[in-house]
């Protein structure tokens, strides 16, 4: 059953594709778009406890501390979604610092937030 559905989706395809070249309309492939980054601070630490996030080697708490990050440290992302709580980042001298060479790692994501254009 699975082939026949395959098949049909495929015949499907080419027709479309018989009638747009038909008919004068341009089909195209979906562009790709890279993945700039986004800047994010450190946020919601505790400033009666520790006040700092760990940077870490990898995601996850028994992952070696690279550095610890106060307040409002900015941050650039890497990947659009975080994965299992983790996102991996860029420690920046600066909100929207250009990209360079800065020291990277994994942070827990509940302690960064989006900085908002």
């Amino acid at each position: 059953m699975a082939s026949i559905k395959s098949q049909l989706t495929k015949l499907a395809i080419i027709l479309a594709v018989d009638i747009a070249l038909a008919t004068g309309i341009t089909v195209s492939a979906p562009v790709a778009v890279a993945y700039d980054g986004e800047d994010y601070v450190t946020c919601r630490l505790d400033p009666n406890g520790d006040n700092y996030l760990s940077l870490r080697s990898c995601g996850a708490t028994h992952c070696v501390e690279i550095m610890r990050l106060g307040p409002e440290t900015p941050l650039r992302s890497f990947e659009p979604s975080g994965t299992a709580g983790w996102r991996e980042v860029q420690v920046l001298p600066y909100l929207f610092a250009p990209h360079d060479a800065y020291p990277s790692g994994w942070v827990f994501e509940r302690y960064i937030c989006k900085v908002q254009y």
